[in-house]
Parts: C-alpha cells; sequence; structure tokens
C-alpha cells in the first residue's frame, strides 16, 4: 500500500532530519513504498513588484521558461521578445502581451535601446549565448541563461568574470538541481544513508529518435558550429554529479566516437532526402516520413500551423527544404554517438558516466554506492538498500522531461533577481561553469586519447 507524506515528515519518519548516519532502525520498512511529489513551483510570495524581463530566443526554451510568467503574472512579467522567426515571434508577443515596439528581430536590436527591463532570459542557440550575455551584464541586466553557458572555455570563463564585475545575478538552466529525483539521491548521499560515498555509475539514454532529431539532422549536429555532444546534451549531468558528490572533480578520462551514422554505413538504395523515393525508407527507423509526417513526433521545431488540416502539407514542405528531411547516414555531422566519461572526484570518488544514442527509451539511470547501502534509480523510481538489514525503501516521482524543475529553477531566479540575492540559486554561474570545465576537459580527454586534470 501506498504511502503518502510530506517531505518534512519523511524526513523524521526515516530519520533523516539531523543529516547524520541513520540512526532509526529499519525494521518493519521493507519494501517500503513512498511518493515523492514535485515541490510547488511558487515556494516564495509574490515580490513587492513583478520582475520583468526580455526574452532572446522564442523557440522552445524560451516557451517553457515564458510560460511561467503566463501562469504567475504577478512574479514575473515579459515585456520583450527578439525572434527572427517571425511566427514565433507574433506568437510570442500574443501570449505575453508584448507591445510592437518591444519587439525585435534579433539579440543586438534590444541593447540598441536604453535598459526598459530588470532581466534578460537568454534561450538563443549555443552559439549565439555569448555576445547578448556579455553585453546584457554590461548594461546592468539580470540574467536567465540557458546550457551551455557558451561553446568554449574561454567564453565561459570570460562571462563568470563579468558577471562578478557587474556583480549582476546569473542563473544556468541547470533544471535537474530542481528535480525531485535527484534532490533526493543528493540528500540521500549527504545525510549518511548510505554511509560513505565510494561511487555512482550514471547513464544517459539519449534514445535514437532524438539522437537522429537532434544531433544527426537537428541543431546541434555539428560540434564546430554549436558545442560538443558532452555540453549539448549532458552538460545537465556533469552538473548533477558534481553537485551530488560534493566536492572537486579532479581528473577525468573520456572515450567515444561517431560509428553510426556515417556515409559508410548509408544503405544501399537510400536518396538524399527520404522523400526523394528511397528504396528502403519504410525499413529505415530514422525515416523523416515516418518520425516527422506519419508519426508526427518534434514537429515543434516546425512552428506549424494552428489549423491542424494545414499540418500535414507544412511537415512536408520542410521535410523538402530543411535538414530534418535529409538522410541521416549523409549529414555534416561530427557529434559522437557513444561516449564515456570516467571522473575522478577530490574526495577519492569515482563516477562512470555514460551517453548512448541507440536506446529505444530516455530518461537518465543512476547507482550510487556508499559503505553501508546503495540506491538504484531511473528519474521514475529510485531504491534505498540498506545494507545491514537488507530493508528497502523505495520513492515513486512525478515529474516531466526535466524531472520537474523547470518552473522551480525560474521561481528562484525570480526571487534572486527581485532581492538581489545570489544565494538563492542552486545553479548560480560561479556553479555552473565548474561543470562545464569538466566538460570541455572531457573533450579534450576524449580527443587527445589522455587522461586530462581539471583546472578550475
Amino acid at each position: 500500500m501506498k504511502k503518502e507524506l510530506s517531505r518534512r515528515n519523511l524526513l523524521k519518519t526515516l530519520g533523516f532530519a539531523t543529516g547524520g548516519l541513520l540512526t532509526v532502525p529499519l525494521h518493519g520498512l521493507a519494501a517500503t513504498n513512498l511518493r515523492l511529489h514535485l515541490p510547488n513551483s511558487v515556494k516564495y510570495p509574490a515580490p513587492d513588484k513583478p520582475v520583468t524581463a526580455i526574452t532572446l530566443g522564442a523557440g522552445n526554451r524560451g516557451n517553457v521558461y515564458g510560460a511561467y510568467a503566463v501562469k504567475y503574472a504577478d512574479h514575473l512579467n515579459i515585456v520583450g521578445v527578439a525572434e527572427p522567426i517571425e511566427v514565433r515571434n507574433k506568437r510570442y508577443c500574443q501570449k505575453h502581451n508584448i507591445p510592437v515596439e518591444n519587439s525585435f528581430v534579433t539579440w543586438e536590436h534590444v541593447f540598441e535601446r536604453a535598459k526598459f527591463a530588470d532581466a534578460i532570459i537568454i534561450t538563443t542557440p549555443d552559439n549565439l549565448h555569448f555576445g547578448p550575455c556579455m553585453k546584457a551584464l554590461a548594461m546592468g541586466y539580470d540574467i536567465l541563461l540557458e546550457k551551455p553557458i557558451a561553446p568554449t572555455e574561454k567564453e565561459c570563463r570570460d562571462i563568470l568574470e563579468m558577471a562578478k564585475k557587474t556583480k549582476r545575478v546569473v542563473a544556468v538552466c541547470h533544471v535537474l538541481r530542481y528535480s525531485p529525483y535527484f534532490i533526493k539521491l543528493r540528500e540521500l548521499i549527504h545525510n549518511g544513508s548510505i554511509g560513505e560515498l565510494i561511487s555512482i555509475q550514471h547513464f544517459e539514454p539519449i534514445e535514437h529518435i532524438h539522437m537522429s532529431h537532434s544531433y544527426v539532422r537537428g541543431n546541434w549536429h555539428n560540434s564546430k558550429a554549436t558545442t560538443p555532444i558532452i555540453l549539448a546534451k549532458s552538460c545537465h549531468d556533469l552538473d548533477i554529479l558534481r553537485w551530488m558528490v560534493g566536492k572537486s572533480c579532479e581528473k577525468i578520462s573520456a572515450f567515444g566516437d561517431l560509428k553510426w551514422f556515417r556515409k559508410e554505413n548509408m544503405p544501399t538504395g537510400a536518396t538524399l532526402r527520404c522523400m526523394d523515393g528511397c528504396a528502403i525508407e519504410k525499413e529505415c527507423p530514422y525515416s523523416a516520413l515516418k518520425i516527422y509526417y506519419r508519426n508526427r513526433q518534434r514537429t515543434y521545431v516546425f512552428d506549424l500551423p494552428e489549423d491542424s488540416n494545414k499540418q500535414g502539407d507544412a511537415i512536408l514542405d520542410y521535410l523538402k527544404t530543411t535538414n530534418y528531411g535529409r538522410c541521416v547516414y549523409q549529414m555534416d555531422n561530427d557529434q559522437p554517438d557513444h561516449y564515456t566519461t570516467n571522473l575522478q572526484f577530490s574526495n577519492g570518488v569515482t563516477v562512470a558516466f555514460s551517453m548512448e544514442a541507440f536506446t529505444s527509451y530516455e530518461g537518465r539511470r543512476t547507482r550510487i554506492m556508499g559503505s553501508h547501502g546503495d540506491i538504484v534509480g531511473d528519474m521514475s523510481q529510485l531504491v534505498h538498500t540498506n545494507f545491514l538489514t537488507g530493508e528497502k525503501i523505495e520513492w515513486e516521482l512525478s515529474s516531466d522531461s526535466h524531472g520537474g524543475g523547470d518552473w522551480n529553477l525560474v521561481s528562484d531566479w525570480v526571487q534572486a533577481v527581485s532581492k538581489q540575492n545570489v544565494d538563492l540559486l542552486s545553479s548560480s554561474i560561479d556553479a555552473s561553469v565548474e561543470s562545464h570545465i569538466m566538460g570541455f576537459t572531457a573533450e579534450k580527454s576524449r580527443l587527445g586519447g589522455n587522461t586530462e586534470k581539471v583546472f578550475l
């Protein structure tokens, strides 16, 4: 029978609240099932006046964070947008009642005006993070910055230096820190429930269609034009591992390559585009016609008309003219489709992290090994086993694709900006740069074939 408990009562029941080793006997708790709910995304009272913000980039992430302002207008008010795709710009302006004079085509146009909001939300493509972030800091804006911070280590360090110089509030969108799953894992590590932390195995299954969509055909298919996949996809994971271990990473050894999505693996009969009479289109799991047209998966990238009767023809037009209709074996992609990273931390803890494209499923998997217990989880549930008693406690979680963290991140950021207190952030620029440096170091190791030291 499942038992509903608040987080505070749960901690009291399990004897975790003291932060020390588990002292309450677990006898009688074998196979106990508990449910861990999402925290309330409005844990603070509304500020005296809403934080005003301008969104740069009205794509998927810009709409996710911007939607917080629609739901909680007394906390956040979006007063401007920069977006070069006309239909996205128009829809965003309508959603947030943005006046025409505050609608801009590119981010540069925003900064031609004197400062007219409290903050900037940067959800532009990865290679367009550095310029607007540095300009916004120079003009006195606080910032919500989508990950990755910037495409190069130097740019990341420059943003950190500028943030410190200007003393602005900069939050990086490492939303997994706000996921109940990872919050609970970190809590169990640090309150002594597993004794001394020894090692972690962490697995990120990208899922084969997601890989083909984002990192073969999509915006992140070429690392030189954007960022290496270890940052574009997995800086969340490096950040959360650093956060859970609680110590700095000292050494990294990484391996991986692009093995499958290459021209030499192209099946006989394949054409440049899936709809060009490809002989094996119906046999290919990566068929653009199957994914986007027949199954209607991941079509948010197409900015489809609201009239559903017109969407099919619009999809076909996109498949004729964009990379999303091209054969996955004939792209100019260079992102590895399998990537293994070994990390050693200053307290002797080791982590094995694997990112894999070829899975039928998504959702991170974690195994945490301690001297007195272990934890196994997959973002929908986690199980803690006590070595002394053999008894288990299982938590089941409710979550979205980022584990419920998106709006909780925005909530903390709004308060931090309102109170001008960076300590209210879990994922500040200071904390986030370290995990990015880990990513750049991993890529250096992968390309050079050496174990690399991490220089913070």
